[in-house]
């Protein structure tokens, strides 16, 4: 028999009813739109980022768990939480590698549509957490010389080397990937302020698939660059008309929303209820997931970097994120905004790919590092 409780879920949760079924009764509805009312009989809250978490939401409900399947916790008061007792997790890296491939493939694309060398090229990587480790591993593995920025880690660790801002931002490609912050010693809010974008040269090119407000908007629009790839931006849906025009590729938050990333932080976020309420984990759920992709044959044309791009071109292509939103009308790229979001296609991590091996070794070798599967 089911335990009698009540799961309140953002409806954009995947597998969720497969996933939490058994324990309890399921109530799904879109995260923009789960309100207080929704929570008078919840035991637990499962939410995405559009539900904002707060005394608002939960004064007066028997909620005793809430279980937040994205990595971003400005969504969540988490002091208030604490006071109440209400036990909080956050499914934190569950979508690095998701984020880490868009940043990639991105790179790899400008690389082939600019006709530069990536092995000649620097990347700044800002923030060297979750995502950051994965995008500086990826880029060593295609040659790029890496220039890594992260204070905290940097006071802390005394065998990595890191190099202060405005170092970084002498790369050729600058990557943000800090959570935003607006108090402390490392706060993050528009850490790429109106005067550090002055010294950002044309040939330069900057990405933000961190958090919208990292980087200030008004100024950037204004900054001469090569290219410009946004995946995140401040004041959501509502993006800044002058910065979108200006982006080669603008996406609406979903560097993160590979299947496998969603998967994951759903994934993580049950086994964190099933533990607080001592349940023991059920597997059934995953024969509901979908195939793996069909295995990618390529011929190689001795162009290592076209041959990449030509694969990668298989797995993901965020020009068609970019495409699906684009338009001349502000308002309409708005609406279209949040609804690609909750209608996102499937796109599968570079782990579910099966490469099948080519006949030169260090070609094999570089799919290896990158995360692919061989056979």
């Amino acid at each position: 028999m089911k335990p009698s409780r009540t799961l309140v879920i953002d409806d954009a949760v995947p597998f969720a009813k497969e996933l939490f079924s058994h324990l309890g009764k399921i109530i799904t509805l879109p995260g923009k739109e789960i309100g207080a009312e929704h929570l008078q009989n919840a035991d637990a809250l499962i939410v995405r980022s559009r539900t904002q978490v707060n005394a608002t939401l939960l004064e007066h409900t028997p909620v005793s768990f809430v279980g937040s399947t994205v990595v971003g916790l400005d969504h969540v008061d988490q002091a208030y939480l604490k006071k109440q007792g209400i036990e909080f997790y956050s499914a934190q890296g569950c979508n690095a590698n998701s984020v880490a491939e868009y940043v990639i493939t991105n790179i790899v694309n400008l690389a082939i549509e600019k006709g530069f060398d990536l092995t000649e090229k620097s990347l700044g990587i800002i923030g060297v957490g979750h995502v950051g480790k994965l995008v500086e591993k990826k880029a060593h593995a295609l040659g790029m010389t890496v220039l890594l920025n992260d204070p905290p880690r940097a006071r802390q660790e005394t065998e990595k080397t890191f190099v202060d801002l405005d170092t970084a931002l002498e790369a050729d490609i600058i990557t943000v990937h800090t959570p935003l912050t607006k108090s402390g010693q490392d706060a993050t809010y528009h850490l790429l302020s109106a005067d550090k974008l002055k010294k950002i040269l044309p040939h330069q090119i900057i990405i933000n698939a961190a958090r919208g407000g990292i980087i200030d908007e008004h100024a950037w629009a204004k900054t001469p660059t090569l290219s410009n790839i946004i995946d995140c931006w401040e004041n959501e849906p509502n993006i800044d008309p002058d910065l979108y025009n200006k982006a080669d590729i603008a996406t609406p938050h979903i560097a993160g929303h590979a299947l496998d990333a969603k998967i994951a932080g759903s994934e993580m976020v049950y086994e964190a209820l099933c533990q607080h309420w001592k349940i023991t984990p059920d597997d059934a759920w995953r024969q509901y997931l979908p195939p793996l992709p069909k295995p990618i044959s390529i011929t190689l044309s001795g162009n290592q970097q076209k041959d990449i791009h030509t694969i990668l071109q298989q797995c993901y292509r965020p020009q068609e994120d970019d495409t699906a939103i684009r338009t001349s009308n502000i308002i309409t790229t708005h609406k279209k905004y949040e609804y690609y979001r909750r209608h996102y296609p499937e796109h599968r991590e570079w782990h579910q790919h099966t490469i099948i091996k080519t006949g030169d070794e260090t070609f094999n070798n570089l799919l290896y590092s990158l995360g692919f599967h061989l056979i």
